[in-house]
């Protein structure tokens, strides 16, 4: 397994330059994938995530070299990797995206509620009349809340919400950990983050936190529940039918990942996880 690290190109590129990026960068038999350098518990440089040891376990189904090629840039993500040639595969995209050729999902999961086990909460909805008391630490991606951020900010509770970026410069604390540690530390009386996220350092806290899926499952149009994809260029479709046929293969032990790293996940209409990764009318493969 090699890797390659790359940030966000620079406006002034040249088109020569990108069509040099667009060329192929290993040899055949080789699965490029574009991850995060800095992501846990998704993804690192030292291959600690799980999006890492499930690209591992594909790539080695398919007989396959693996190189990682370590992209920072968050805008234009799916432009400025597959289709300008950077890599073959971006992990963990959201079912029903439009701008890659998507495998079935091979996990769903939730945002959820994050809170002391020592203070009994049990929350269970976002209508809990207690959120107007509460100090509610929230993730932000750029300028934006978490959807949930909507049903509460609809209630009039904005001013109860505190955004934690996910984002900060490279090298430093992964900080997706500040939300679930603020939790922790008493700064917020609940969190409410996506459920990788909450579930993989919740787990490694200290301090015993209570996991729970956000009720209801969606607010209107705006679902809080995701089926998470592997993306492919739209015209290889050669790799993305190769792709769902080793996530078939290999559910069971992509589970036990999962498993491992706190995983929350939702099977979907109430079929198992692995039935749940099968090919289903809400599993887009453009």
């Amino acid at each position: 397994m090699s890797s390659r690290y790359l940030r966000d190109p620079a406006p002034s590129l040249t088109l020569a330059a990108l069509l040099l990026f667009a060329m192929p960068l290993v040899a055949a038999g080789t699965l490029r994938v574009c991850a995060d350098p800095n992501n846990l518990p998704f993804s690192n440089q030292r291959g600690e995530g799980f999006e890492n040891r499930i690209a591992a376990l594909i790539a080695g189904d398919l007989h396959a070299g693996l190189e990682f090629v370590w992209w920072s840039g968050h805008h234009g993500l799916i432009k400025h990797t597959l289709e300008e040639g950077r890599c073959d595969l971006l992990m963990g995209i959201p079912a029903g995206t439009d701008d890659a050729a998507l495998t079935h999902p091979y996990y769903q999961s939730t945002y959820v509620f994050v809170s002391r086990q020592d203070r009994a909460l049990q929350l269970a909805s976002l209508n809990d009349s207690r959120f107007a008391q509460w100090r509610i630490g929230i993730q932000m991606v750029g300028d934006d809340y978490a959807p949930p951020a909507t049903a509460l900010a609809r209630r009039g509770l904005a001013a109860h919400l505190i955004g934690y970026s996910l984002f900060g410069p490279y090298g430093q604390v992964n900080p997706a950990s500040r939300l679930i540690g603020a939790v922790a530390a008493g700064d917020v009386d609940v969190a409410i983050a996506w459920g990788p996220l909450a579930g993989y350092f919740a787990r490694r806290s200290s301090t015993p936190l209570v996991v729970t899926p956000v009720s209801p499952a969606s607010y209107g149009a705006v679902p809080f529940v995701y089926p998470m994809a592997m993306g492919v260029r739209k015209d290889d479709r050669a790799l993305l039918d190769r792709l769902n046929a080793a996530l078939d293969r290999n559910c069971a032990a992509i589970q036990s990942i999962l498993d491992d790293f706190g995983i929350p996940q939702v099977p979907g209409e109430g079929r198992s996880p692995c039935d749940a990764s099968r090919r289903s009318p809400s599993a887009s493969s453009h």
